[in-house]
């Protein structure tokens, strides 16, 4: 499960940043480390904005800083020399919070003036992981969804009552800050963000690069601690993976599929239906059909000359007029405004 704030207009947003055809200055990332620093978690980050990659254009300049420079702590046993200090967020676009270790550790007062400061300016805060526990300490989480790792919640939720914790989500975009689950889902966010700023294909190309999907589907719940296997039928499972289904209905999205289908594919109930999708990607049916439809029209928004009316039946949602209202409903903008921002170079029908 995802989130998006649908009323911050994220693609809006995205069309007021520099963008990769935009001539703009890069974006300028950020990432705050403190010691002891997780390096994936780091890693994550600058993976996505700090990597240069042969035929993508540099879309962002990533930088670290620390409260106070120099070598700091990692957890793998090694220190990293980090040469910037607080005052690089002044300049920031986006503030990564890479973790924060322990997660009961008290925010110094010049990193929280460091990091309110940085927002005031109009920089989106956005956490991976444990991070969540330093920005909840700035009070901008105060009464707004917010997740960290699956395992972290409920300490998180007792730790900072006012804000509202969703543990089954992958990560949560308000527009201005943002939190993401356990470390890898930092990845699912920081490419959510590219597909924000510069849309879903800029951000395919660097998941590709990655080797690694653009956008995974569900929630924290396909990865939580499992409960012990059957001992009578250990194949269980496997045998009631949504993997093929998933599969078989990407390769459809212009037929009329419906729950009832995808539910006739397995033979088995709606109900029974409901609960895989539950347990395996924390969402519905429905929405992960819709979802699936909408990434698709997007990406054909940006690709290709085609109609909207042509891009809504390749799609399954049958006229521009549902489209459109898809559209708004999810992203907060049009197709059309869509295409505007988005377009890229040498689209064809």
């Amino acid at each position: 499960m995802v989130a998006v704030d649908a009323g911050d207009s994220a693609d809006a947003r995205g069309a007021e940043r520099p963008g990769e055809d935009g001539g703009g200055p890069p974006h300028r990332v950020v990432a705050l480390v403190h010691p002891p620093q997780g390096p994936f978690e780091l890693g994550c980050a600058a993976e996505v904005f700090g990597t240069r990659r042969t035929g993508l254009s540099t879309a962002y300049d990533f930088t670290v800083c620390t409260e106070v420079p120099g070598p700091v702590r990692t957890t793998a046993g090694y220190d990293m020399l980090v040469a910037e200090g607080l005052s690089a967020l002044a300049s920031a676009d986006t503030v990564v919070i890479p973790g924060w270790i322990p997660p009961d550790e008290p925010l110094p007062p010049a990193v929280r003036e460091a990091l309110l400061g940085a927002h005031g300016n109009g920089a989106r805060l956005i956490t991976l992981c444990s991070g969540v526990f330093a920005l909840a300490q700035t009070g901008l989480l105060d009464g707004r969804r917010a997740t960290t790792h699956w395992a972290r919640a409920a300490g998180l939720a007792a730790r900072f009552p006012r804000v509202r914790v969703d543990p089954g989500a992958l990560y949560i975009d308000h527009g201005d800050v943002a939190t993401s689950a356990g470390a890898a889902a930092g990845v699912d966010l920081c490419l959510h963000l590219v597909r924000t700023d510069h849309g879903a294909a800029h951000a395919a190309r660097i998941a590709r690069h990655m080797v690694m999907p653009p956008h995974r589907e569900g929630g924290q719940a396909q990865y939580a601690a499992p409960p012990p296997a059957d001992p009578v039928n250990p194949a269980r499972a496997m045998d009631e993976s949504l993997a093929p289904l998933l599969e078989w209905v990407s390769g459809r999205l212009s037929e009329p599929v419906s729950v009832e289908t995808m539910a006739g594919r397995l033979r088995v109930s709606e109900r029974t239906l409901a609960r895989r999708f539950a347990d395996q990607l924390g969402t519905s049916p429905g929405q992960w059909l819709l979802g699936r439809r909408i990434n698709v029209a997007r990406t054909l928004l940006e690709e290709t000359d085609l109609p909207v009316e042509a891009i809504a039946l390749r799609v399954g949602l049958s006229s521009a007029t549902n489209l459109r209202r898809r559209f708004q409903q999810a992203l907060g903008t049009t197709p059309g405004g869509y295409r505007r921002t988005f377009r890229t170079a040498g689209g064809r029908p």
